[in-house]
């Protein structure tokens, strides 16, 4: 029985049991009273910091801040910088970052499950594109800053971002070349102590509000594709710099720009690493991004799962709780049956990145655990819907999470990388 279990269970999980509500395969099974050899009381630690952080400076205000950006998608900045420092005080802004550049590293160090922890934490108040502006800008953004820039770049741009101060995108993407990133047309032209940089970018998350760009250039325009690359921290305050707002179906306030840059002057000191190295770099990235999307994805499966079952619950039809039908109890088995696979498959991933796996050892399974994940998340978007009917159509009401959450999918399955795309790169990272 579950008492049984109950007694049998391990002291060392106590203080974890039950954690969160409890409501069946809506948690990961280490906060109840599953054992796990991943996690150690640091995790624990930490997850309280972020779960109570979320829940009393971003759940309340989510939805609000992303209807108030369709009303001003050009001209409205959310209390985005505010929010920004509270997350920095609260330490779960930059705890893995070096402390050395205005870091919060928590006792114990900074591991994968930590980032793991954060991405589904926060991914599971459905703020789409609130996470990708903010988190998965800077951390996508910044690391080429921290790996490759200078000293002068790390203390002032570094250390800026860090700690909430200033915001950076990553602009890779141009208008005709989607995932096919070697295709660089941004070019860079020498001119004494400055790069002259004209070109354009699209779809850049966070572009809006960024006050610097890590920017894919084309400084040797003998050469194609990856070769003859470098990248770049562009500040955007630039004359010759111009951005425009870009309508998307979900992510609304994800502040995604097209950015264009017209004989932008900027100083050869905002070269990361070395010239022509640049879209080795940018590779580096990529892991991390997927992962850093693969987890968000658990977190809003389990979430859809916890709405779906706490309103089939309540809701009756045909003089019993909806929960009782055996086709709402079978479609809610198939949701947790490919949540729980896709929350197995990224513990295994954050144990390889933390056991230092290589970046392209690990990037096959990073492909296809990044396609499991943003197909369960349409899944559980579909199944979900299914179940609330007509509420889930609703942009207020108590299918409102859910009709977020199903606007945000493409975005998903696009934006890191396509499916069609992870597929093959996966493929050909397995030798296939």
């Amino acid at each position: 029985s579950f008492c049984t279990l109950l007694a049998l269970a391990p002291t060392t999980m106590a203080d974890t049991f039950k954690y969160g509500e409890p409501v069946v395969y809506s948690e990961p099974s280490w906060y109840q009273f599953f054992e796990s050899p991943y996690y150690e009381p640091k995790h624990v630690a930490f997850r309280g910091k972020v779960r109570a952080f979320v829940e009393a400076e971003l759940v309340p205000h989510v939805a609000e801040w992303e209807e108030r950006h369709i009303e001003n998608p050009n001209g409205f900045e959310m209390p985005i910088r505010d929010f920004l420092r509270k997350a920095y005080k609260a330490g779960v802004f930059a705890p893995q970052w070096p402390e050395k550049y205005g870091g919060t590293p928590p006792e114990g160090g900074w591991d994968a499950f930590m980032s793991f922890i954060t991405s589904y934490e926060v991914s599971r108040a459905a703020p789409g594109g609130l996470l990708s502006s903010w988190v998965g800008s800077m951390g996508i953004g910044l690391p080429p800053v921290l790996n490759h820039g200078s000293e002068e770049m790390k203390q002032t741009v570094g250390r800026d971002v860090i700690t909430g101060k200033k915001i950076i995108a990553l602009a890779i993407t141009e208008p005709w070349g989607g995932s096919d990133v070697a295709q660089v047309r941004t070019f860079a032209v020498k001119d004494g102590d400055y790069y002259v940089i004209s070109g354009e970018k699209k779809f850049i998350s966070g572009g809006m509000n960024a006050d610097y760009c890590t920017t894919a250039v084309r400084t040797d325009r003998t050469k194609k594709g990856m070769d003859g690359v470098s990248l770049f921290v562009i500040p955007m305050n630039l004359k010759g710099v111009e951005r425009e707002a870009i309508k998307t179906q979900g992510w609304w306030a994800s502040n995604t720009a097209y950015i264009m840059f017209d004989q932008v002057r900027v100083h050869k000191k905002y070269l990361l690493g070395k010239e022509n190295h640049g879209f080795r770099y940018i590779m580096e990235n990529f892991n991390t991004e997927r992962f850093g999307m693969i987890a968000q994805c658990a977190g809003a499966s389990h979430e859809m799962i916890r709405e779906s079952i706490k309103y089939a619950r309540n809701r009756h039809t045909f003089g019993q709780p909806l929960i009782k039908s055996q086709v709402i109890r079978h479609k809610i088995a198939a949701m947790a049956m490919k949540s729980e696979a896709l929350f197995a498959f990224t513990e295994q991933l954050a144990y390889h990145m933390n056991i230092n796996v290589p970046q392209l050892d690990l990037a096959a399974r990073m492909a296809m655990g990044k396609v499991l994940a943003t197909q369960t998340m349409e899944f559980c978007a579909r199944e979900a819907s299914q179940i609330f009917g007509g509420n889930s159509y609703m942009r207020n009401g108590p299918g409102e999470k859910i009709e977020k959450f199903y606007r945000d999918v493409r975005a998903m399955a696009i934006s890191g990388g396509s499916e069609e795309i992870m597929f093959e790169l996966a493929m050909r990272g397995s030798k296939l």
